[in-house]
């Protein structure tokens, strides 16, 4: 998961809120470049909730999307990205009416697991009562041109791989920083409005088979595309 050139969301506790939340020094030292403001960190109590899921608005105008794009990917590295979507990710950043703000491959922890990024499958056997799924997802910006509606109308279809488990959405918060940006995530239905959910190992093995599944036709939808 990356996270690029908003503002800095932080609880009490100082941690970055759901769905954004990792490389917080680099969206601060980002935001001022990007939006000629002074990068600032904003404190959220839990007094006020951050729209983190709406439905997905209309493109709208942006004069600033070359200049967006440009400052965006010229601060992208490879180790920034969870390497089973490096090349899915550097694929959609070669297209010229989208850049991608944010990505996570989804993890499975399970059994106090140390690591919480972990990348490996579930295991086949069922001796796991309980798993954490966090969220896979990519958060793109895309242009208001002929070929950035196609492809906004296009990720908008991918839900219907599994429409239960798959959403096209806006986070509103983000939207009033990035304007034209969009999340497409792997999440069952009933915790779209999080970026972790406690599943059952059965559950969990269906979501990680869509996962796999989502990936896929990400990539074939990346590799048409720049075929054009």
């Amino acid at each position: 998961m990356r996270l690029k050139k908003e503002q800095v969301w932080v609880n009490g506790l100082g941690r970055l809120n759901p769905p954004f939340k990792r490389n917080a020094n680099r969206r601060a030292r980002l935001t001022s470049s990007l939006f000629g403001q002074t990068s600032s960190i904003i404190v959220w109590t839990g007094i006020a909730k951050l729209e983190t899921f709406t439905e997905p608005k209309e493109l709208a105008e942006n004069p600033y999307y070359q200049v967006q794009r440009q400052k965006s990917l010229g601060d992208l590295t490879d180790d920034m990205i969870d390497m089973p979507i490096i090349d899915l990710i550097n694929g959609f950043n070669k297209l010229p009416y989208c850049f991608t703000l944010q990505s996570c491959y989804g993890h499975f922890v399970y059994n106090d697991q140390k690591d919480s990024h972990t990348l490996e499958p579930l295991p086949v056997k069922d001796t796991i009562p309980k798993v954490e799924y966090r969220i896979a997802y990519i958060a793109f910006c895309i242009e208001n041109s002929l070929l950035g509606r196609e492809l906004y109308e296009t990720l908008k279809k991918m839900t219907a791989v599994d429409p239960e488990n798959i959403q096209f959405c806006c986070a509103e918060w983000f939207w009033k920083i990035q304007i034209n940006s969009y999340a497409l995530q792997v999440e069952p239905d009933r915790f779209k409005l999080k970026d972790t959910a406690i599943l059952d190992y059965k559950e969990a093995l269906h979501i990680e088979k869509i996962r796999n599944e989502f990936f896929f036709r990400l990539y074939e939808l990346v590799e048409n595309a720049g075929k054009r």
